[in-house]
């Protein structure tokens, strides 16, 4: 009688439940759970059975991972990332996950195979060639202020993908989903396709988007505003577009876009630097700012004053950066120096809006 040694296993099932584990999480499979977890480290699936026919465990683990980049670190000790799951209260954030799901998994060519399950599948496919931009196809599942909203918390969590405790975990295990798709769309189906059969999921694959060939990221979509901009015009471009910002890497102006292109930041429409991403404001004891306003500022054990932020807020800051009411300093005649040399299209900019979810 042979004698055996090891198991089989569903090479993506090993795949990301490792990456679960990396990341700090136990999988166990209970009829029933659907996907949930418990605030302790559990995160709990359905078996196999209770599943959709294109539904898989490494579908299922992707997309809780999605939510608690939605969420945050903080997310990982509160019951199903914090979300309320009997009610529509948590749509917007179930829609900001939906779409860093389509970013990360289009690029590779696993829009399909890694695609959300339930009735947020409507969602996801009619989202626009880039995610993070309202297509009208959007107009029945949220509103311009709903999508806006769920851009942010999108791009939040794109932001947080390079961080522990997802990186390197996450990425390493999307890439290598891609190589086995790849390794099998070519032989997908066999004679179930002639039997009548649904086809198998392999059959979608499609091919990864060609890559920057200077910083390796993929380059702009069909149909994105990105496509038809260069490096050289990026918001982000450093030295007159042959440095790029965001990843630091050499680039040429005639490079093409990459996914990351974005232009150059308009401050009636972001504010991010005075309205979230920084606490306090250093202010100089000599600076106009610091004899005319001395009320909105707090004097340091070193007799140099700062400007606190409630909240991240600027007190002189009016608007909400919407058409009507666009962000603006009511103080900008006498704003500090350190305002004064805030540049826009800066690592300062950049960084701040990164930190609300405005940037990648």
């Amino acid at each position: 009688m042979r004698t055996i040694h090891t198991r089989y296993e569903d090479p993506l099932d090993r795949l990301w439940t490792t990456c679960a584990e990396r990341v700090g999480l136990t999988l166990v499979r209970e009829p029933g759970a659907y996907a949930s977890t418990d605030g302790r480290g559990l995160l709990k699936i359905s078996v196999p059975d209770e599943l959709d026919p294109d539904d898989s465990l490494a579908q299922m683990i992707f997309h809780e991972l999605c939510h608690a980049l939605v969420e945050g670190p903080d997310s990982f000790t509160a019951i199903d990332w914090g979300l309320d799951n009997t009610s529509d209260d948590d749509v917007l954030r179930e829609h900001a996950c939906i779409r860093l799901q389509a970013f990360l998994t289009r690029s590779r060519g696993l829009g399909s195979v890694l695609a959300p399950t339930t009735d947020f599948r409507l969602f996801y496919d009619v989202l626009g060639p880039d995610p993070f931009v309202r297509h009208p196809g959007e107009a029945p599942f949220s509103d311009e202020a709903g999508a806006r909203r769920s851009i942010t918390l999108g791009l939040q969590a794109l932001a947080r993908v390079g961080k522990k405790p997802w990186s390197p975990h996450f990425l390493e295990a999307l890439d290598a989903t891609a190589e086995i798709a790849r390794a099998l769309a070519p032989i997908a189906d066999g004679k179930s396709a002639r039997e009548g059969a649904l086809p198998s999921i392999w059959t979608t694959i499609e091919a990864p988007w060609p890559r920057h060939p200077r910083t390796g990221l993929p380059l702009a979509r069909t149909g994105a505003e990105a496509a038809h901009h260069t490096c050289g015009d990026c918001g982000f471009a450093a030295r007159a577009g042959r440095t790029c910002r965001k990843t630091n890497s050499p680039t040429k102006q005639s490079d093409p876009a990459c996914e990351r292109w974005e232009p150059t930041p308009r401050c009636e429409d972001c504010g991010a630097c005075c309205r979230e991403a920084f606490d306090v404001i250093e202010v100089r004891p000599r600076e106009a700012f610091a004899k005319k306003h001395r009320a909105l500022c707090v004097v340091r054990a070193d007799g140099s004053l700062d400007l606190p932020r409630p909240g991240g807020r600027c007190p002189p800051l009016v608007g909400d950066g919407s058409a009507q009411a666009p962000y603006r300093c009511t103080l900008h005649g006498d704003r500090p120096r350190t305002c004064r040399d805030f540049a826009v299209g800066g690592d300062a900019c950049l960084t701040a809006r990164r930190r609300v979810g405005l940037s990648t």
